[in-house]
């Protein structure tokens, strides 16, 4: 049986989640309709969206569908980059640390072409943004701030930030907060407050893949980036996805309700693993924090080998797992998490991602520590005979 290792890039579906999915398909009415086909479909998306709300100190108006967590960290962002840009030409610059993730990056990148200014915020060798850099970014020129977002937890080392802090520091400046909360989700405790959106995605806690949500406070401004019915407070048209909908609720509510146990549980097994790892791969490095972390990830690099190599050698032996960095276009690159956080070109191509799961038993660890020192020894030589 194969050994899958790789949640935080997508769990697999809960059963709780499939079986409202599938009944949720039974409904043949577009929820936007009056009739009564369309009416029981709204009831299903505005049932799902008042469980969703009531995990994040949110009002359900305040629950918006998106068709994944991209699609909310881009609605989050350039939603609120747009609106305080046209009632204020001036503001034009984006507070963002330079570990995010790639939906982040990207978008900020995207709206640098539009004429944003981005004020990027240095991590330490944990990855966990500077606070003081911050708060100096935020008093610095502030009539020139549109937004400002940040991780909840790095989504490659699984080190927590102080979101809180930072979400406090703007809201006092008077600048918008978007949190992308995508890695935290079911493994911290979460709020909309005080925050002015906060971004979700499903597969990444066994709902369905293509739903996600973005959680608008009710007194936010945005501007649409999809236009058409005006569905969703008019910041998101489209054809409203019920059985998606549902999938998500579902999710949530079994994961919300085993959260603590199953945060216990998988700590105890991620413990093991790092002991054991280190144990039978002594020249490997843990990266990220060791205390402030999100209990099921792993990220270590092993110096001398290519990450890829490592992936594809673990992979024939039947275990997933993920590298640390990202492939665009099909070229594997060096995460550029790693590189923020202070390592080399080289040791940032080093990396592998463990991330354990609701799935996850001790067997699968098992699986793991029994392949990784073949893996380990033939990329290293493989490393080598490169070099």
């Amino acid at each position: 049986m194969p050994t899958y290792l790789d949640h935080a890039a997508s769990t697999p579906v809960r059963t709780v989640a499939r079986e409202a999915f599938v009944a949720a398909l039974d409904e043949a009415g577009n929820p936007s309709s009056v009739h009564r086909h369309g009416q029981s479909a709204r009831a299903i998306v505005e049932d799902a969206r008042e469980r969703v709300a009531q995990h994040f100190d949110a009002d359900p108006i305040e629950v918006i569908f998106t068709s994944g967590g991209t699609e909310s960290v881009n609605l989050g962002i350039t939603g609120v980059y747009r609106a305080r840009h046209r009632a204020d030409h001036a503001r034009i610059r984006i507070i963002v640390p330079e570990a995010e993730h790639h939906a982040t990056f990207d978008t900020v990148t995207a709206l640098e072409r539009e004429g944003a200014e981005a004020v990027w915020i240095p991590v330490d060798a944990d990855g966990t943004i500077n606070v003081d850099a911050w708060q100096r970014a935020l008093a610095d020129s502030p009539d020139t701030i549109a937004c400002a977002t940040a991780l909840a937890a790095n989504n490659e080392v699984g080190t927590v930030q102080p979101w809180r802090e930072l979400a406090v520091l703007a809201r006092d400046a008077g600048v918008p907060f978007h949190l992308d909360a995508i890695a935290a989700l079911g493994h911290l405790p979460l709020s909309l407050r005080p925050a002015s959106a906060v971004s979700l995605s499903g597969h990444k806690i066994g709902a369905v893949p293509g739903v996600g949500v973005l959680l608008v406070d009710r007194a936010a401004s945005l501007d649409a980036i999809i236009h058409g019915g005006g569905q969703q407070r008019e910041l998101r048209s489209g054809t409203l996805d019920a059985p998606a909908a549902a999938s998500f609720a579902a999710a949530l509510d079994e994961m919300e309700r085993e959260r603590e146990g199953e945060v216990a549980r998988i700590r105890a097994l991620t413990d093991d693993t790092w002991a054991r790892i280190l144990a039978a791969v002594p020249a490997a490095v843990p990266r990220g924090s060791r205390e402030a972390r999100l209990e099921h990830n792993l990220n270590l690099t092993f110096p001398g080998c290519q990450s890829d190599s490592l992936l594809f050698l673990l992979d024939e032996q039947g275990v997933s797992v993920s590298t640390g960095s990202a492939c665009q276009a099909g070229v594997a690159q060096p995460s550029h998490v790693l590189m923020a956080m202070g390592l080399s070109e080289a040791d940032a191509s080093s990396a592998l991602r463990i991330t354990l799961g609701h799935t996850t038993t001790q067997a699968d660890v098992d699986a793991l520590v029994a392949a990784l020192p073949r893996a380990y020894e033939l990329a290293l030589s493989a490393g080598r005979t490169a070099n």
